[in-house]
């Protein structure tokens, strides 16, 4: 690695994570590792990593005892000694930058070093009932969330709107936010090969000509799948071959979610049960194929730093019936419809417009087409290079 490039230490602890601060830091990492700059990167584990890293990665290895993951699954939290090992290893490593693509895995680092903390969106201030599972859990990220914002020279963020209530909710300067987007990765894309999308549907007990909704994220009580839930019986009841697919993971080992209350509603509420398809988990692959066999994407959350799944969507050709909150107006724009997520009426009137008109699904397919463009990892990792460099230049 060549020498006097700056040095940026990044908390990789969440490369393993499934959610979408999970594929920020991989696939922003990976974009700052591959361009040509001053900078040169390393990477801070918790544990040993077990997969494929790109090309020229350095790395360090903490030694905490637990995993992000597993210290932070449910009501648990960070032991001090595994937060000490953690700060103990970016102050011998010497870095001239520290970088924490999400505050979630946020810890005090115990030099004086320029740092740089992504926080994604206040849904933790905003809505702690749905969120923390006790009193001491929202106690403890309301102190981590503090410390991060007093250590950060510069905070990061993922959209206008978030930047804006950061500000609002956090009372973080203005000027000392900067925004860097997210993206969709290259495969997802088009796919015009009917039989692969016949057996993407059959997969999953989806009859082949039904009208086919999608819904991709975490089973937490802030996406506001219940409510979504709650819209379908209308939906069904107007269009009788409706189906629903919930895409996320079941396992109850990530954080507190309300997986039991949905599946409990669906099977309680005919006719859902035959209409509504908890796929689970899916690969990448596997979601490109179901996302290309689906009309739309339904986005009900509460609220969204930036809204991955509907930029994926997009790129797939998918257009987006979303929440009108948040961040999803300026990432879907005039591809998708809205809706307030809180009145269920308005959450089925609008799905039962898009499903009613044809010639509104195919201008907002070409429309999603073109939006999902706009977003590409290699501008996000300019854009984090630049707030990089305020940091350091302050």
């Amino acid at each position: 690695m060549a020498q006097g490039r700056v040095h940026v230490g990044v908390d990789a602890a969440s490369w393993y994570n499934d959610r979408g601060y999970g594929r920020f830091t991989r696939e922003l990492l990976k974009a700052l590792i591959g361009r040509e700059s001053e900078f040169r990167y390393t990477l801070v584990f918790d544990q040993a990593p077990n997969f494929e890293l790109p090309d020229g990665c350095e790395i360090v290895v903490s030694g905490t005892r637990q995993s992000i993951h597993e210290a932070t699954s449910g009501d648990a939290s960070r032991s001090p000694g595994d937060l000490w090992r953690a700060a103990r290893a970016v102050r011998d490593a010497g870095f001239d930058l520290f970088f924490f693509p999400t505050v979630y895995s946020y810890f005090p680092v115990i030099r004086r070093t320029p740092c740089v903390v992504c926080f994604h969106d206040t849904t933790p201030e905003r809505f702690p009932k749905l969120v923390f599972p006790t009193r001491r859990n929202r106690l403890f990220w309301q102190i981590k969330s503090l410390l991060a914002r007093m250590q950060a020279t510069r905070v990061m963020t993922i959209s206008r709107a978030s930047a804006a209530d950061l500000s609002r909710t956090l009372g973080i300067p203005q000027h000392k936010i900067d925004v860097v987007t997210e993206a969709p990765e290259p495969m997802f894309r088009i796919i015009n090969d009917e039989t692969i999308l016949s057996a993407a549907r059959a997969r999953y007990g989806i009859p082949e000509n039904s009208r086919l909704l999608v819904h991709v994220g975490g089973m937490n009580a802030h996406k506001n799948i219940l409510r979504l839930l709650e819209a379908m019986p209308s939906v069904i009841d107007r269009f009788p071959d409706t189906h629903l697919a919930i895409v996320g993971s079941l396992s109850r080992k990530g954080f507190w979610d309300n997986v039991l209350t949905l599946q409990a509603f669906v099977r309680d509420t005919p006719p859902l049960s035959a209409h509504v398809h908890f796929t689970n988990y899916l690969s990448d692959a596997d979601l490109v194929e179901l996302l290309n066999a689906a009309h739309a994407l339904v986005f009900p959350s509460l609220w969204e730093g930036f809204g991955l799944p509907a930029v994926e969507a997009m790129s797939c050709g998918a257009p987006v019936l979303a929440s009108d909150r948040s961040s999803l107006p300026e990432v879907v724009g005039d591809a998708g419809l809205f809706f307030d997520p809180e009145d269920t009426h308005a959450i089925a009137s609008t799905i039962m417009k898009f499903l009613g008109d044809t010639r509104l699904q195919s201008t907002l397919c070409g429309r999603a087409k073109e939006r999902a463009k706009r977003f590409t990892w290699a501008r996000a990792a300019e854009l984090a290079e630049d707030c990089f460099r305020r940091a350091i230049n302050r």
